[in-house]
């Protein structure tokens, strides 16, 4: 085994430890690569909680919504394709027009997909649609109220998306907005995710970040472990390199994450002098 020591790596070979701290609110993150001069290739990246939740939130954006959000790039095919014959077909075509094609072309998006995709949040929030409200009958028929007489029984067995659609058993406008109450299994998750900033991972460790986007605990074992993998003998060709993870990066690493197991390196390669961080002096 290769045994080395970087400005990227810590001396012990535990996970590094980081401070517990609240996810950044800044419009873009930071990760540090580690890159390989001779060709100019990212090995891998030093990256934080709030890097890898946004990678890991991509995979919840529905595929119609990745294709709106890469359209400038046409690079989908024919999806691409797809999206626009939606958008052309005649009204007369589509059983509802208006909400078929909001369901295809702005597919929902949820919250929690939208705060993991900070970088992409102000297109993304044009493709969130509001949650859908849910309602009951009040379960009083008007023709027993005086009784104090339910006709549901109090057995509410129809809600509506609707407000005021007469239910079914008794015939009174479903206006009663439900309320989702969740388990005490789901709830001890909430907490603890909210514990943690949200997310996805625990903001226990740095994460190390291949450039096929794989993820994994940093440590300096993996770290040696990698190089000497990839047959890298002269340390002195490496170096680090700080990147800050804006928009434009975001919609990038997410083109490339599409065909490329490359991606840190199509991404930054091209950000900087070949050879020469853009953060050194």
């Amino acid at each position: 085994m290769l045994s080395i020591s970087t400005p990227a790596m810590e001396k012990n070979s535990e996970p590094h430890q980081t401070p517990t701290s609240s996810p950044t609110t800044a419009s873009k993150l930071k990760l540090k690569l580690l890159v390989d001069q001779h060709s100019n290739h990212v090995l891998f990246a030093e990256a934080g909680k709030d890097v890898v939740d946004f990678l890991f939130g991509l995979l919840n954006l529905p595929l119609s919504s990745v294709a709106c959000l890469l359209s400038k790039y046409r690079i989908l095919g024919s999806i691409d394709m797809l999206r626009d014959s939606v958008r052309s077909l005649d009204d007369a075509y589509f059983i509802d027009p208006t909400e078929d094609r909001l369901a295809l072309l702005n597919p929902q998006i949820f919250s929690s997909t939208l705060s993991l995709t900070p970088l992409l949040l102000e297109n993304a929030k044009s493709l969130a649609r509001p949650a859908k409200k849910h309602y009951r009958c009040t379960g009083i028929d008007s023709r027993s109220a005086f009784y104090g007489q339910t006709c549901c029984g109090g057995n509410f067995g129809h809600v509506t998306d609707v407000c005021g659609t007469l239910c079914p058993a008794c015939r009174q406008g479903m206006t009663v907005e439900m309320q989702f109450v969740a388990g005490e299994a789901a709830s001890k998750v909430e907490a603890a995710r909210a514990e943690a900033g949200g997310g996805y991972v625990k903001e226990v460790v740095t994460y190390m970040v291949m450039d096929d986007l794989s993820v994994m605990p940093m440590s300096t074992t993996s770290a040696i472990t990698l190089l000497d993998k990839l047959h890298i003998k002269d340390v002195s060709s490496l170096y680090e390199w700080t990147v800050e993870l804006g928009m434009e990066e975001g919609l990038e690493l997410l083109k490339a994450s599409l065909r490329s197991t490359t991606v840190l390196t199509d991404v930054f390669r091209w950000k900087s002098k070949v050879g020469v961080p853009v953060d050194c002096p």
